[in-house]
């Protein structure tokens, strides 16, 4: 596929995600951490026009000069934008026009991709792919959160019924030696700059959970008193259930005897054997400590994933939600795929990393204060784009992302 193709294949899926919306909810905002999917069409629509358009066709005038201020993300050096929290607040341009916005940019693009454009252009150009795909997920993640406030509980795409499990099986530990393990993209492909340089770590003999953390244990841990037990949290954390309320996962209620879930297709009983999803670091670490193990760190992480072959579920598996993992075979399950899973590990640079030069440093590179990274893709995440060295970071309170986790031991 030349990179023209992939570029019209990426900007036809981010349509088609948008899709199924009715106009009116996609330009609702329901957080300050998330965007209408209008604003995420256009942001995404900006970048190719102000990185590659702007910076490498000297032929290329801008569509409208104010959609800088409004769909600039947070690039400081690019100028005055509007603010995060008020997104919901941009009623124009339509939806219609942020359509014809981004016929106008792609036809643009397409031209110049047929030209002979640069490597540093050709470089930009997939940089911007990789980061439409990551507004794909967040246009699912975002829409999500905005229906499950609607108290109708309004689906964003209807799904199957499909029946629920009695249980994954029991957790298979797989081990580890200890030794030094090689951390980071090699070069091989396409790599955010926050997954280099490659590096050198040292690890402890640990072993790693064969499978995620499922809706059935998370429940034991609730039923235990998980969330009204203070030795089990970190300060910040147990501070964090007392502000906000938290008795259970984002999206969980509680209907007589059950547990019930919000997903994308409307609400749906917990499958117990499915991975637990929608909590954040806080929940993952005390529910470790509850579980007498503790969280993986990245390195650990990654340096697992590595051996495993067994993928979970995609963005193109329609499915939308997590799935049970399967119980035949051996070896490490859904290590990519149906849920991110949280770390331990803080979101810090590698040793010798160098952020990207001009505006483009500010992708990554100055969000390396509190957060903490998960690994592994979920099942709203395209396939083409993740990959073992890939490095997703959030605050350790952030729930309305697909996180989940997995458990780790030293031996």
């Amino acid at each position: 596929m030349t990179l023209a193709e992939r570029y019209r294949a990426v900007r036809e899926a981010t349509a088609a995600l948008a899709a199924p919306l009715p106009a009116e909810d996609q330009v609702v905002q329901s957080m300050p951490d998330a965007s209408p999917t209008k604003w995420h069409l256009a942001h995404t629509t900006w970048f190719f026009e102000t990185m590659v358009l702007g910076r490498f066709d000297p032929f290329h005038r801008p569509v409208d000069e104010r959609y800088a201020f409004l769909f600039n993300s947070y690039y400081e050096a690019l100028g005055d934008r509007q603010p995060r929290p008020r997104r919901g607040l941009i009623t124009r341009p339509t939806l219609e026009e942020v359509h014809a916005y981004r016929r106008a940019v792609d036809e643009s693009m397409d031209r110049f991709l047929r030209s002979t454009p640069g490597p540093e252009a050709l470089q930009r150009t997939q940089l911007g792919l990789h980061h439409e795909q990551q507004h794909q997920e967040l246009i699912l993640t975002d829409i999500h959160h905005a229906l499950w406030c609607n108290p109708l509980r309004p689906a964003y795409a209807a799904a199957p019924v499909e029946a629920t499990h009695t249980g994954p099986g029991p957790v298979a530990w797989i081990p580890f030696p200890e030794g030094l393990v090689e951390i980071g993209r090699a070069g091989e492909g396409f790599g955010f700059d926050n997954e280099s340089p490659r590096h050198r770590v040292f690890l402890e003999a640990f072993a790693l959970a064969h499978r995620p953390v499922s809706c059935g244990e998370y429940a034991g841990f609730i039923a235990d008193g998980g969330y009204r037990r203070p030795e089990l949290w970190l300060s910040d954390g147990w501070a964090t259930v007392r502000a906000e309320g938290w008795s259970a996962p984002a999206y969980w209620e509680r209907r007589d005897d059950d547990w019930w879930e919000f997903t994308l297709a409307g609400m749906r009983p917990v499958d117990p054997a499915a991975p637990v999803s929608h909590v954040g670091h806080f929940e993952a670490d005390a529910f470790a400590r509850w579980a007498e193990a503790r969280l993986p760190t990245e390195f650990e992480w990654e340096h697992a994933a590595r051996t495993s072959g067994d993928e979970g579920h995609f963005v193109e598996s329609r499915r939308l939600r997590p799935a049970a993992a399967a119980c035949e075979g051996a070896g490490l399950r859904q290590m990519m795929g149906d849920v991110w899973e949280w770390t331990s590990s803080a979101y810090l640079p590698y040793p010798r990393f160098v952020p990207l030069a001009g505006e483009l440093g500010e992708y990554n590179g100055k969000f390396m204060s509190g957060q903490m990274v998960l690994r592994g893709g979920s099942c709203l995440t395209p396939v083409s784009h993740i990959r073992p060295t890939y490095r997703n970071f959030f605050p350790p309170a952030a729930r309305w992302q697909m996180s989940g986790f997995r458990l780790a031991r030293f031996l």
